[in-house]
């Protein structure tokens, strides 16, 4: 299977193989890290990017849409592009492009110029990531292939929970544009390790000659449509909007437009088959619920604290952190050495576990939870994700067919990205419509001029009756109705810990029916 892996990623030298190949695998590790540390920084600190650029609540929304979509637009292609055009072509001089890019935004009012600078920031970020696997295997040995997917499957969860740490650290000692400047630094670097690591490769006219432009063109817009729908979906209340519903609409076309370009060209560039292994099927499903369990640590943690426990982003990035990137940290190391000793499919079902006790866990929260006593919590996720995600990424390319590494490579960026996006807007609309819901329940039994009502007003009136008769009433029935919406919160919290709980479920139920993967370089004896 190595040997046709390699086969399969048709790289072209005209030179010596690789100058450096260490380096070429560091600058594709690198670039996950840029990419999932400033996604994160984006989302987290896109408050404070309103303040600092005078931008409304729309607009700043519509930045964060405009500036992630078109990472799906290039990024299933990379993959391909990388194969035919070359590692340099396709990293370096985009990483470049990008450092400027990143350096001009903050000096940037205008919402036109920054609109468009986004775009092309959030283009070129799209290709950091995609070409990672393909590089690895092509550059790297055998033996080190578990241990760099293992780098790469760790970036995700550490980077979403040290984001919040990093974020703050910014804010208070250097300033808000750090968020783009750290990039300044690190897409330079990111060009010197490919440039001098990566082959000199020619074009390979044979591949270019075959191209499904048309493929590669469907795909991708009607991917970026559909994220701009779920993007904006939860804001605008779904299928209440027209914008939503004409995004959805138009995305489902060029998707079905691209399936049926596939099954037409002489040379589809990724075909539907190159997925439809039983055992890819299987373990892209348990993907899926893996991203739907995790919000429990990326969306429902930092959620309640922040909502319902008030706390700080110094304080909840030092609960993540030491809670979860420090037991995650030390699982891999662990999770490689089992993955080569052992089958993944072991390493999976402990992972699904580690989530679905933690979502148990979550269940029993109360309103007077604080950073400390999610830590048992925080430790199953840090654990579990690593156990989950390694296994779920070895166990899909030792499963698939490696004369379609392209094609798996495609659809894997399609999950990564639009999967991760449809999962957090669920989880947000989720949590937003039980909220409601419970506020409602819950304002049942707080009727006008019922017993309990008064007696419950007049209790809080009468702590604050050095206020004024009249202010203390008001103040009574505000402090009231922020109890109702603290209680209806936490309620809604443990609704989602709840689904979280029940997709780790199904992903257990799933992995049940996974077979053993075949022999090979990723699959042990």
């Amino acid at each position: 299977m190595a040997e046709i892996l390699r086969l399969a990623i048709p790289f072209r030298s005209t030179g010596r193989e690789t100058h450096h190949p260490i380096l070429a695998v560091c600058a594709v590790l690198l670039g996950p890290f840029m990419v999932g540390f400033h996604s994160r920084l984006f989302g987290i600190g896109l408050v404070d990017l309103r303040g600092a650029f005078g931008l409304g609540v729309d607009e700043g929304a519509w930045l964060s849409t405009l500036a992630t979509a078109p990472q799906i637009v290039f990024a299933p292609a990379v993959a391909w592009l990388a194969a035919a055009f070359g590692i340099r072509r396709v990293m370096v001089v985009p990483a470049l492009i990008y450092a400027v890019v990143s350096l001009l935004i903050p000096f940037t009012r205008d919402f036109t110029a920054l609109a468009v600078l986004h775009v092309l920031h959030g283009t070129l970020l799209g290709v950091f990531v995609p070409a990672t696997l393909m590089i690895i295997f092509r550059n790297l040995p055998m033996k080190w292939w578990v241990t760099a997917i293992a780098i790469y499957a760790f970036r995700g969860a550490f980077t979403v929970n040290s984001g919040t740490a990093l974020l703050d650290f910014y804010v208070q000692h250097f300033g808000w544009q750090y968020l783009y400047w750290q990039d300044v630094v690190l897409a330079p670097l990111l060009a010197f390790l490919a440039y001098n690591g990566a082959p000199r490769e020619s074009v390979n006219m044979d591949l270019v000659q075959r191209a499904d432009w048309g493929g590669m063109l469907l795909l991708g817009t009607g991917l970026a449509f559909l994220f701009v729908a779920v993007d904006q979906g939860n804001r605008l209340d779904w299928f209440e909007n027209g914008v939503v519903v004409s995004a959805l609409l138009g995305g489902l076309v060029l998707i079905a437009a691209f399936f049926v370009n596939e099954m037409l060209v002489e040379h589809p560039w990724a075909s539907l088959g190159a997925i439809g292994a039983r055992n890819v099927v299987l373990l892209l499903s348990i993907a899926m619920l893996y991203l739907m369990s995790s919000m429990s640590n990326s969306a429902l943690v930092p959620n309640f604290l922040t909502t319902v426990a008030g706390l700080r982003p110094e304080q909840i990035g030092a609960t993540l952190v030491a809670w979860v990137c420090v037991p995650l940290i030390l699982m891999t190391p662990i999770a490689v050495w089992a993955m080569h000793r052992t089958d993944g499919r072991y390493l999976l079902f402990t992972g699904l576990c580690c989530f679905a006790g933690a979502a148990l866990i979550g269940t029993g929260l109360s309103p007077d939870w604080n950073g400390d006593s999610f830590r048992t919590m925080c430790v199953l996720q840090g654990a579990g994700h690593i156990l989950t995600f390694l296994p779920i990424i070895i166990l899909t390319v030792a499963n698939g067919d490696p004369k379609k590494a392209i094609a798996v490579a495609a659809y894997i960026q399609v999950i990564r990205l639009l999967g991760t996006q449809t999962a957090q807007a669920l989880m947000t609309t989720y949590i937003r419509k039980g909220e409601q819901f419970h506020s409602y329940l819950t304002g049942l039994n707080l009727e006008r001029g019922s017993e309990a009502s008064v007696a419950t007003l007049s209790a809080l009136a009468h702590k604050m009756a050095g206020a004024g008769q009249a202010v203390s009433q008001s103040r009574a029935t505000a402090l009231l109705a922020q109890q109702v919406q603290k209680q209806a919160n936490v309620l809604s919290f443990i609704d989602a810990f709840w689904l979280t709980f029940f997709c780790a479920l199904g992903g257990l139920v799933i992995l049940a029916f996974v077979t053993k993967a075949p022999k090979g370089p990723l699959s042990p004896a």
